[in-house]
């Protein structure tokens, strides 16, 4: 899978994504800390890569509607958290592009948990 992680996310996770296999860029790699939230999500648009982030924001449909991006990957972390929570968020986010695609999709990932943004049946 194509990720970009977001500024908001360490070395930690760059490495517990790459070693299952995925093809992970950085926003901080490819100079976007400054970018815009919509400039962001349309970078990962033109790349086909699925954000994945902390920023609560991308985590709102009516905002960033997952089906046209590459998917959208919010990580929910506990109040205070520690390193050992983003690498279990990390962990988790392996094991379900494992279980399935991510792709026009918004995934809300906790330790343990995937939650997918169903979506109203635009047919």
């Amino acid at each position: 899978m194509r990720l970009k992680l977001d500024e908001n996310l360490g070395k930690a996770a760059i490495t517990i994504l790459r070693n299952a296999g995925h093809d992970v860029q950085t926003v901080p790699g490819q100079g976007l800390c400054k970018a815009s939230d919509h400039e962001l999500i349309g970078v990962c648009q033109s790349e086909r890569r699925c954000l994945v982030t902390l920023d609560l924001d991308f985590g709102n449909p009516l905002v960033f509607d997952p089906a046209g991006y590459g998917g959208i990957a919010v990580l929910r972390l506990p109040p205070r958290a520690a390193h050992e929570d983003i690498v279990d968020a990390c962990r988790t986010l392996v094991a379900g592009l494992e279980q399935g695609a991510v792709a026009g999709k918004l995934w809300i990932v906790q330790r343990g948990r995937v939650r997918e943004y169903q979506g109203e049946d635009r047919s």
